[in-house]
């Protein structure tokens, strides 16, 4: 399945409406701790293939729903459940943490 790329065409069918959790990496291309947790996401895309939707929204393109989610600073994973936000990561975090939120995720069932 991989990482879905979410914009603001999409993100209501993909993110809000999605029957399993998601998990969104707003990211920019000149953001260099995006970078960093890239291939993080990447994997754990591949990971919780079919638990877990995991897209990547850029905020330069996507202005109004960064604004809209309160996204400060990037990277930021926020963390989709039945189209509301249940948690986030603000940072380039280690990847333990990330599965620690997703595992969190997945068990409140």
């Amino acid at each position: 399945m991989g990482v879905l790329v979410a914009d603001k065409e999409n993100f209501e069918k993909e993110v809000l409406q999605s029957e399993i959790p998601v998990m969104v990496d707003f990211w920019a291309t000149w953001c260099v701790p995006c970078r960093l947790i890239a291939p993080i996401v990447e994997r754990l895309a591949e990971k919780y293939a079919g638990r877990l939707k995991v897209a990547k929204l850029d905020v330069d393109r996507n202005q109004e729903l960064a604004i809209r989610y309160q996204v400060m600073s990037i990277p930021t994973l926020l963390f989709f459940k039945n189209g509301q936000v249940v948690d986030r990561i603000i940072g380039a975090v280690k990847e333990q943490e990330i599965v620690q939120k997703i595992e969190s995720l997945l068990q409140q069932g």
